[in-house]
């Protein structure tokens, strides 16, 4: 599994983490390499890390303080539906109904728990139930412009 990476100045202790533990777990982590100063925008790596996902077909991991403001810039690249995910129900429930592909956390919740909701959230499926694949596609039918 390939996985990307990113976070603004504030997150960059959590992320030498999060990258640390899944790198044992041999899921190949690429981090963002846009440069952080203390006064990076989390917009430049969201947009950078989606745009990545997108490409590549893959999942993407974006921290700032509450993952709000990631998920919203993320969402702005076409293909991409980041969730901010608090609980591992979150991250169950955004994989299975959704199909998300990016996981936004926040770099206060801590880390033992950021583990575990990432741990959820690459290791559920889509369901591919009806309903559930109906509504992601009309997502995408939106984003395309067809409806």
């Amino acid at each position: 599994m390939k996985l990307f990476i990113g976070t603004d100045h504030r997150g960059i202790e959590t992320i030498k983490e999060i990258k640390e533990y899944l790198t044992k777990r041999n899921i190949e982590v690429i981090e963002s390499e846009i440069e952080h100063n203390d006064t990076d925008d989390y917009v430049d790596f969201a947009i950078d890390v989606a745009k990545k996902v997108k490409a590549n077909n893959s999942f993407g991991i974006l921290i700032c303080g509450t993952g709000i403001g990631m998920s919203i810039a993320a969402n702005k690249v076409k293909g991409i539906r980041a969730a901010r995910c608090t609980t591992k129900e979150d991250a169950y429930l955004t994989r299975t109904d959704n199909d998300s592909n990016i996981l936004c956390l926040s770099y206060k919740t801590p880390i033992e728990t950021n583990i575990e909701i990432i741990n959820t959230f690459i290791n559920t499926p889509f369901s591919k139930e009806e309903r559930h694949k109906r509504r992601v596609n009309k997502i995408i039918k939106y984003e395309n412009g067809e409806i």
